[in-house]
């Protein structure tokens, strides 16, 4: 199934309750499925476009493009990103004043559950802790507080239906955690990572009928 927009700007029409926000961005029928915390933390509030603007969204998308996860083209100045299979946003999508409280990550927590199901991706790539926890505890069976987000940095974890890299915070990596999280995203990508079920038995017809 794929979805009916081809809209790359806030495909979905969410309209979280705040007067400036950072809507998704990207591919609405995309593979992979990029999470941060707020625009205050990764970007995005004087360009609306997630991770953008920011040392931390710099970093990230071109650890991104290194990976293959992002393409640009080439005459482009600055270079402007191919939204192409991938999707980026924000557990917090309004610009705060200040840090969000734990209400307002409550508040908005729909919004995003809302368009990570409508994307359906089957990667996920949550960036720093918080996305990292929130994607923890509702897509997978693991327990964020079995390990550090410093040992689960660039790491494969299997979900329900989703495939989890996760990260530490971009404006922080060393040499080392970039590098680690360039050539884990460059093993995903190699991979057919796609998880999709076949229920064509249970239909009259021969074709096959997959789904997320």
């Amino acid at each position: 199934m794929q979805n009916v927009t081809d809209r790359t700007t806030n495909p979905f029409d969410m309209q979280p309750p705040c007067e400036s926000f950072v809507p998704g961005h990207g591919d609405a029928n995309a593979d992979i499925h990029v999470i941060g915390d707020h625009p205050g933390v990764h970007g995005g509030t004087d360009t609306g476009t997630p991770f953008t603007g920011s040392a931390a969204g710099d970093r990230l998308r071109s650890a991104l493009r290194d990976a293959g996860v992002l393409t640009t083209a080439a005459d482009d100045t600055p270079p402007i990103d191919d939204p192409d299979n991938s999707f980026f946003s924000y557990l917090h999508p309004c610009v705060p004043e200040g840090a969000p409280t734990p209400a307002d990550y409550r508040e908005l927590e729909p919004f995003f559950d809302a368009e990570l199901r409508a994307i359906t991706a089957h990667v996920l790539l949550p960036v720093g802790e918080r996305a990292t926890t929130h994607v923890l505890e509702t897509c997978t069976a693991i327990d964020p507080a079995d390990a550090s987000l410093e040992d689960r940095h660039a790491t494969e974890l299997h979900g329900s239906g989703w495939l989890v890299v996760p990260c530490v915070q971009p404006d922080a990596w060393s040499a080392a955690q970039e590098t680690a999280y360039v050539e884990a995203l460059r093993a995903v990508m190699a991979t057919d990572y796609q998880r999709q079920a076949d229920l064509g038995r249970f239909l009259v017809g021969p074709e096959p009928y997959t789904v997320r």
